[in-house]
């Protein structure tokens, strides 16, 4: 495949890709579930200190993630 037109497709794919992360950013407050504040994820308050580990929100993007990069590396076969 000719190099441009590979360079072409690559640079269309990570704009998409950003265009989604940006509308998510966007619109996260109005989104019906907050990414950070998921059921699961780890809150401990102390008395002077807090701990948070957000382990669920982990989950949900690393599976996200490895859809998205999935499909890219279907769509280049």
């Amino acid at each position: 495949m000719d190099p441009a037109r590979e360079l072409g497709r690559t640079l269309l794919i990570l704009g998409a890709l950003l265009v989604a992360v940006g509308a998510v950013f966007f619109f996260g407050g109005r989104l019906p579930f907050r990414l950070g504040r998921l059921p699961g994820d780890i809150v401990h308050r102390g008395e002077h200190t807090t701990f948070y580990f957000p382990i669920v929100t982990c989950i949900v993007l690393s599976v996200g993630l490895s859809l998205v990069f999935w499909l890219v590396s279907r769509l280049r076969r």
